[in-house]
């Protein structure tokens, strides 16, 4: 079986781009002025991981461009087994799982995205988890958990994912920042510790919903709280889609962020096998 070691830094942290999106990505071409063809979108992904993934400790993408990013990324490669179902310009509404993946022999782990509610298919989204966590585990590779909530009380639900499904015990739960990383650090910190306690793996934190911006101080507070890192990609690129070709942008704005980043998650972050270990 694969170990953490497979996607983390030396300190046992986590440094980890996403590259991932798909219907969201196509969106935010259009926005930005761009056609958003299925060239496109290659050429944004390939230009990211070449930037990217040297620098990170993984790398996540999905099956249909795996092939294009494999050879750019060195270590950490990371393959999305969630279908989701999204409509042209909106979230994501639900997902399953995609039973019969085909990961290459450079694919360290398998992630996937549960939409959470608070609603009659709960007990319906631990099993599909379980199912998940039982997948990584035939292939011989690691399983990154990603639920997304979807409640008025958003950090009630946060926690509440995090109790509910963390206990299917993936190798890594990939959670929101508290607060969308909004207001003060001390209360981020705080509700990090919340959402620590309720699982018995390690974490870290997507940015999804977090101003680009404010994510480095998000994830010093939340790595205060007992992350062990991020698996992030908007506040990691977002600033380079306007351009034809990102990879002059990716390299002066994109790789100082996380470079900065891993700083922090080495400087604050818990290590993996230390909440592992617990």
């Amino acid at each position: 079986m694969t170990s953490l070691h497979a996607i983390a830094r030396p300190t046992g942290t986590f440094a980890m781009v996403a590259m991932d999106q798909r219907e969201s990505l196509r969106t935010m071409l259009r926005e930005h002025g761009h056609d958003a063809s299925d060239a496109r979108v290659a050429r944004f992904k390939e230009a990211v991981a070449r930037e990217l993934a040297p620098h990170a400790s993984g790398f996540l993408i999905e099956a249909d461009h795996l092939e294009t990013v494999a050879p750019h990324v060195p270590h950490g490669l990371i393959l999305a087994v969630d279908v989701l179902d999204q409509e042209e310009g909106a979230a994501v509404e639900d997902t399953s799982l995609d039973a019969d993946p085909q990961p290459s022999e450079a694919v360290a782990a398998l992630k996937l995205l549960v939409i959470w509610r608070d609603d009659e298919r709960r007990a319906e989204r631990i099993e599909l988890s379980r199912r998940f966590v039982e997948l990584a585990a035939s292939h011989g590779l690691l399983s990154v958990l990603e639920p997304v909530v979807r409640h008025e009380d958003r950090e009630w639900a946060i926690v509440e994912a995090a109790r509910e499904l963390g206990a299917v015990r993936p190798s890594l739960y990939k959670c929101q920042v508290p607060r969308e990383g909004k207001g003060a650090q001390a209360e981020i910190t705080r509700r990090a510790r919340e959402i620590d306690a309720a699982l018995p793996v390690p974490w870290v934190v997507l940015s999804q919903g977090v101003a680009a911006d404010d994510f480095p101080l998000a994830v010093e507070a939340s790595c205060r709280g007992g992350a062990s890192g991020f698996l992030a990609g908007r506040a990691l690129w977002t600033a380079t889609l306007g351009a034809d070709d990102p990879s002059e942008l990716l390299r002066e704005r994109s790789v100082r962020r996380l470079q900065e980043l891993a700083e922090i998650v080495d400087a604050h972050g818990r290590p993996w096998w230390e909440k592992a270990a617990c």
